[in-house]
């Protein structure tokens, strides 16, 4: 196996792992704005220009939910843009959860872990879109 092909491979593993966390937890934030569904509170959104979880919910389900879906399956089907994708989906994962803690504070374990993942999409898709161009240039 090349190397370009266990980038695509790990690149969309991480992706599916995001959108697995993201749909169920934005669709709950979705039905459910008050957080209970999840287990939050919106006293933690006091310092937010939130006063529930509808709108971050959306966010979360469309953008790091559906999106890294579509991320997963182009990078799965070594699509030319999955790299191109992925660095957007890694940088708006890595933003998502800076904006997080700066209004909520560090108050769980998924914001260090999804902030981790968000530089390893990052770093994974720069390489698969560098190692794509590489191969367009021969």
């Amino acid at each position: 196996m090349m190397r370009g092909k266990k980038t695509g491979i790990w690149l969309g593993i991480i992706q599916a792992f995001v959108a697995m966390g993201a749909i169920p937890a934005g669709l709950s934030m979705i039905f459910d704005p008050s957080g209970n569904g999840i287990g939050i509170s919106t006293e933690i959104l006091v310092e937010s220009p939130f006063r529930n979880f509808f709108i971050p919910g959306i966010f979360l389900f469309v953008i790091n939910g559906l999106f890294n879906i579509l991320g997963a399956f182009f990078s799965f089907s070594k699509n030319k843009y999955a790299g191109v994708l992925g660095l957007g989906l890694g940088i708006l994962l890595v933003i998502w959860i800076c904006i997080q803690v700066y209004i909520t504070g560090l108050i769980h374990f998924l914001q260090p872990l999804f902030f981790t993942i968000g530089i390893i999409e990052i770093i994974l898709s720069y390489k698969y879109a560098y190692k794509a161009k590489s191969k367009s240039i021969e």
